[in-house]
């Protein structure tokens, strides 16, 4: 393995193929992006994280639409090499041994960025060790601190044995893997032959990490008793950093990853600044989320662009010239993803959704924040407007986390809508999303839906998937469509500005929603399709060609890699 590495990339969750169940949703796409667009544009890095054998989980809707889950069956040896190291931890006082398998994420010219993931089903572990690495957020608090322990500390020490000893940076992808800076302290003193830490080992520490944080939610940030970290990750260990550490009695990740990192930002400008409010006492920059162009441009679309912006894989900011591209050719591309999302929504689901109704996509993780049922608030005026106006289908998806009661029956409900919204609006609900799912619904729809409680949306990126294919938002101010959204040209916007300031209003935002369907999405889209292909197109000339992880790295190999 190449040993030259100069950022580590640190994250629980990496999603580099739809096979393998190694990510659970916006967390893991991200990452998945980031190494790949650093593999197109031949950044230096290495990036770390867990195999989860059992995956997230895989999900099932019963005939009345209610959640289940079951473990996620697939082969590691089909997809990964395995490497020679192992390295050992101590989780609760005992030994884990670990090892690494790696997955080369190829860039358009060659070039190749290593995945790690981590995996302690080892025959020398206990049973219960072997299982750490087996479930992606799965289990109680002890088994989340274990795994952590494995992130943080076994990720350093498997770097270390693979021959990666002059890393410049390291990158924490949240605050999962903040027990890194604990590792990098410690290895310090190790070398200094001394065992209490000084300002300057701190400082040293804190020059070489830099910490994205990705929720603007107060429970979203990782806290653990004291008691039980000092038992799970040792004692001397926190006592090291005893301050930097502990938050209300308790052991924060973030404030870890606060103190011990020389640049923190946020996913959004929005949330840099929610954030900045949060963690008032912590300078807080902010770098806007992307997505992969190659990934997520769907393959009738990447002919148009091949035919009429050519570099656009390697060069993902010239999607502008998309406002070149004739009309013609964008709608029929667009048709034949449309009809081939159509095609297996009925197939799956049986709900005989129609290619000529105006289809909607919503799919995001199914939590009460995102207001998924948001769009049927009002079912009678829901119908009133599509027999008026014009036809409409909803495609949604989306899992619920297996603790989220509140989230399950957000899915059962929007599940059932089907039969009460028909004939003139159509709704279903295809189980099981993921990446691969994922590409077909951002570019098979005709529009993208996106309804958070502002300021709880951190980024959002599937809207921006979404425009990379030509499709155009609907969507509250908040994330990303702050700064997406441009009204009537890229898309439209739901409700207030989410920095307003005032409280959020379910019922104003249904109003809103229906308003803006009512009288400006259907009316353009069946009465005037010229106006409409004109937003599409600015969809992709504006938003594609910014909101993607090209500019995103690039901002930070200058601000946070390499300064």
């Amino acid at each position: 393995m190449n040993a030259d590495r100069s950022v580590a990339y640190f994250s629980m969750e990496i999603a580099v193929d739809p096979a393998m169940p190694t990510y659970s949703g916006g967390l893991g796409i991200l990452a998945g992006d980031t190494v790949r667009a650093a593999a197109d544009l031949k950044v230096p890095m290495v990036a770390v994280t867990l195999l989860h054998r059992k995956g997230y989980f895989y999900q099932a809707l019963d005939a009345s639409g209610w959640q289940t889950e079951a473990p996620v069956d697939w082969v590691v040896e089909d997809f990964l090499q395995e490497l020679e190291p192992r390295v050992t931890v101590t989780v609760s006082g005992r030994p884990v041994q670990l090892r690494a398998w790696r997955y080369a994420v190829q860039g358009v010219k060659g070039f190749s960025v290593p995945v790690l993931f981590l995996d302690a089903d080892l025959p020398e572990n206990t049973p219960e060790d072997r299982t750490l690495t087996h479930w992606l957020y799965g289990g109680d608090l002890t088994y989340r601190l274990s795994q952590e322990v494995v992130l943080g500390f076994g990720g350093v020490r498997m770097l270390r044995a693979l021959g990666h000893e002059t890393l410049e940076r390291f990158h924490m992808n949240e605050g999962h893997a903040s027990l890194l800076t604990l590792e990098l302290l410690d290895e310090r003193l190790r070398q200094a032959g001394r065992d209490t830490a000084t300002p300057e080992d701190v400082d040293a520490v804190r020059h070489l990490c830099v910490f994205t944080t990705h929720t603007p939610v107060p429970a979203g940030h990782d806290r653990f008793p004291c008691e039980l970290a000092n038992t799970v990750v040792g004692h001397r260990a926190l006592a090291e950093l005893a301050d930097a550490c502990q938050f209300e009695e308790q052991l924060n990740l973030t404030y870890l990853a606060l103190n011990l990192s020389h640049y923190v930002n946020g996913v959004a400008k929005r949330h840099g600044e929610v954030s900045q409010h949060l963690f008032a006492s912590y300078v807080i920059d902010s770098i806007t989320n992307g997505v992969h162009a190659g990934t997520w441009v769907c393959p009738p679309m990447a002919g148009v662009f091949d035919r009429h912006v050519p570099g656009w894989r390697e060069e993902s900011y010239s999607l502008r010239y998309a406002l070149g591209i004739p009309p013609e050719e964008l709608w029929a591309a667009h048709e034949q993803a449309k009809r081939a999302l159509i095609e297996q929504v009925n197939r799956e689901t049986n709900a005989g959704l129609d290619r000529d109704f105006c289809t909607i996509g919503f799919a995001r993780r199914a939590t009460a924040y995102k207001r998924p049922q948001l769009v049927f608030s009002d079912p009678e005026r829901l119908r009133a407007i599509a027999a008026a106006v014009g036809p409409v289908q909803f495609v949604f998806a989306g899992k619920a986390h297996p603790r989220d009661q509140e989230g399950k029956q957000a899915i059962q409900r929007i599940f059932q809508m089907d039969a009460a919204l028909r004939p003139a609006v159509r709704v279903a609900y295809l189980p099981n999303y993921d990446m691969t799912l994922g590409r077909r619904m951002v570019a098979g729809c005709d529009l993208w839906l996106n309804t958070p409680r502002p300021p709880m949306e951190a980024s959002g990126t599937s809207g921006m998937k979404a425009a990379m294919n030509g499709v155009p938002s609907l969507s509250i101010l908040d994330g990303w469509w702050l700064e997406g959204c441009i009204e009537g040209v890229t898309g439209w916007a739901i409700g207030q500005d989410g920095r307003s300031g005032a409280p959020v209003d379910d019922a104003k935002d249904a109003g809103s929603l229906y308003d803006k369907l009512e009288k400006v999405v259907l009316p353009m889209y069946y009465k005037d399709r010229g106006a409409f292909l004109e937003i599409m197109r600015h969809a992709v000339a504006l938003n594609g060609s910014f909101f993607n992880t090209h500019r995103m790295l690039q901002q930070y190999v200058v601000k946070a890699y390499f300064d």
